[in-house]
């Protein structure tokens, strides 16, 4: 791109992921709505475009209604939020931000365990009184039936308590382990700033223990970079030969979205050891959440929150010598995000991670920063 003045003639899908989402956000609200639907408005922004829709959402007069991941944007701007709960297929209606409603459900929770846990004494000592009563014969069995009864009725006042939904267990992205050495060598790379390219000159060398944060403005390049690393086709990076790459993509577009979970997980089982063993491939899926019949759904069927999985699921099988990843919090259930990041943080290979949500990266060891504005 040459000139300033042709920016308005590309098409969408020549912009960065970032730069979509901003052109997303400015058609709706170019529309002037009096509802404002947003669903994971923060994904692939930059720090500075989710202060920037923060403020604005702060500001804004109509009513909003957003689905969102992260807990801190919603927490700057809302007042109210509606639950939809998986189990009992009802939406519930709460006063607050996502912080105050937590709160409300953790609360409720553990109202409803002491009310039922004081029944279930109640109902013991009724049991046992019927049970006394009834050894003693004569007209105390009356009143033997009458604690039964008792019992029952105190059963049927116990209350269903509010399940929440589960979150992944604790995983390990296994390394390479027949490697030692470099495994990445940076010595320059392109970066795209005023709509022109510009290689910049770094020094930077990747071994096993060595996890590179790729920082930088949405439009720069980072996710281009990535793509052309994993390619090899990034003019001054190379991978060192027989280095097996596990690449998370943003777009999920490493998956092939006409595969079962099962189908993929298998194939990539088959190419990293040549077998296939049906067991460890349903419980490395059981562990990202993917049960039962969902193991034979096609991915494309999945929700974008469970595609995620499937390709952190993915990388577990591939046990890579280096692991890239572009912005894997987007769409990923918060709850989710402190054992990925734990996950990623004690990987000992090489790592490469692009990721603008800041409470995600600093749970992670990052051993270097390489900031592609500065």
């Amino acid at each position: 791109m040459k000139g300033h003045d042709k920016v308005h003639e590309r098409t969408v899908r020549s912009f960065s992921g970032g730069q979509q989402a901003r052109l997303l956000l400015a058609s709706a609200l170019i529309q002037e709505p009096d509802i404002l639907l947003l669903d994971e408005p923060t994904n692939n922004l930059d720090k500075s475009g989710i202060a920037h829709l923060t403020d604005f959402l702060v500001k804004y007069k109509k009513t909003v209604i957003v689905i969102s991941h992260d807990a801190h944007f919603l927490n700057s701007f809302t007042d109210a939020v509606l639950y939809l709960d998986i189990y009992t297929k009802k939406i519930e209606q709460y006063v607050g931000n996502y912080t105050d409603v937590r709160d409300q459900i953790t609360a409720r929770m553990e109202r409803e365990n002491r009310k039922n846990a004081l029944l279930s004494k109640e109902i013991q000592a009724k049991k046992d009184q019927a049970n006394a009563f009834a050894m003693k014969g004569g007209n105390l069995r009356a009143v033997a039936k009458r604690m039964r009864d008792l019992a029952e009725e105190l059963e049927e006042e116990k209350v269903d308590v509010r399940k929440e939904d589960k979150t992944i267990r604790n995983f390990v992205i296994p390394s390479q382990d027949d490697y030692v050495g470099d495994i990445v060598s940076i010595t320059s790379l392109p970066i795209y700033k005023n709509h022109k390219v510009k290689n910049i000159k770094v020094r930077i060398k990747l071994r096993k223990h060595s996890h590179l944060l790729l920082s930088g403005p949405n439009g720069i390049g980072k996710s281009t970079l990535l793509e052309a690393i994993v390619k090899g086709e990034a003019e001054g990076i190379s991978i060192s030969k027989d280095v097996r790459v596990g690449y998370y993509r943003q777009d999920f577009s490493t998956l092939d979205f006409n595969d079962t979970v099962y189908e993929s997980l298998a194939d990539t089982m088959r190419k990293v050891s040549g077998k296939v063993h049906e067991e460890s491939i349903r419980a490395t899926a059981a562990s990202f959440l993917i049960t039962g019949e969902m193991v034979h759904t096609k991915i494309g069927s999945l929700s974008e929150g469970q595609k995620g999985l499937v390709a952190f699921a993915t990388l577990v099988l591939t046990k890579p010598g280096l692991l890239i990843l572009d912005e894997p919090t987007n769409h990923i259930n918060f709850r989710h995000l402190p054992v990925i990041a734990k996950a990623l943080s004690d990987y000992k290979g090489a790592m490469i991670l692009v990721s603008h949500t800041a409470e995600f990266v600093a749970q992670i060891r990052i051993d270097e920063t390489l900031d592609l504005d500065k």
